[in-house]
């Protein structure tokens, strides 16, 4: 039985309505930072080199200056900026709190399931830190049985424990700050992560701390976007593009690196894809 006359026409601007609502929805669940003007670029706050926040609350290193390339380029008008750690990263992109992250974020598989990558902007090596005048650690192997800072969140110790199989005493921390500082004070023998972020510390104390130069695998560090943003991924992947052939990748990369002694990578790396 159809609804008398009077009834249906009240219904229609209830259907309206909800045809409207849902459509705001499905707008919103798939927006692009593509189309946005002001980007939020998710950053850590204490990794020298890649990103460190001053006293004065300004971002600086080698990832805000990407981010800010990758941003403009993508047609933002203004860029701001938001503290991420290893931890909340996946969090913070799903809230919408941040827009885009690159924190030393590494790509794997795992984390493709929660995010949408662009990138690599930058293909780093594991390497290992340790202090000044320590002998007996040359390379990986010659971690088993010392003690290896793990930061919270990171996968780098992992690749050393289970993807070697080497014996390696993990120290848990919350960062990789705090590993460095863990690494001055003698609690651990090694820290073990992407060699651009070692790379930082040991520049910040390098009478102190050295990398040894023996990398042994390799780190795709991604940007990350909200899961599904394909637009976002290809604007970024782009802007990724011309960093390098204009030369400002390089340029960058001297800036903060040039004085680590770490090998540079300054050609554009292998990108994922966005499907």
């Amino acid at each position: 039985m159809g609804l008398p006359r009077t009834a249906a026409a009240a219904a229609l601007p209830a259907l309206a309505l909800t045809a409207s609502a849902l459509a705001g929805c499905t707008a919103s669940s798939s927006a692009s930072i593509a189309d946005q003007k002001t980007i939020t670029v998710g950053v850590k706050a204490d990794q020298p080199g890649l990103s460190l926040k001053g006293t004065g609350g300004t971002y600086r290193g080698f990832e805000v200056d990407a981010g800010t390339y990758i941003a403009r380029k993508m047609g933002a008008t203004k860029v701001e900026y938001a503290t991420v750690t290893s931890e909340n990263r996946e969090s913070l992109l799903n809230k919408h709190k941040v827009d885009i992250v690159l924190a030393s974020y590494s790509i794997t598989a795992e984390r493709a399931k929660l995010v949408t990558f662009g990138g690599p902007y930058y293909l780093a090596h594991q390497d290992i830190m340790v202090r000044v005048g320590e002998n007996r650690i040359h390379q990986a192997h010659d971690l088993a049985g010392r003690r290896m800072c793990q930061a919270s969140g990171s996968v780098s110790t992992s690749r050393v424990v289970s993807g070697l199989g080497i014996p390696a005493v993990t120290v848990p921390s919350p960062s990789y700050s705090a590993c460095y500082q863990m690494l001055l004070d003698g609690r651990v023998d090694a820290v073990s992560t992407g060699d651009m972020v070692l790379a930082g510390f040991a520049a910040e104390g390098r009478s102190k701390v050295k990398v040894v130069g023996a990398p042994f695998s390799d780190e795709r560090y991604g940007v990350g976007l909200r899961k599904g943003d394909i637009d976002g991924c290809e604007g970024v992947n782009k802007a990724i593009t011309e960093m390098y052939q204009d030369g400002t990748a390089s340029r960058l990369l001297r800036k903060w690196f040039g004085a680590s002694g770490v090998h540079l990578v300054e050609s554009v790396p292998e990108f994922e894809g966005c499907g």
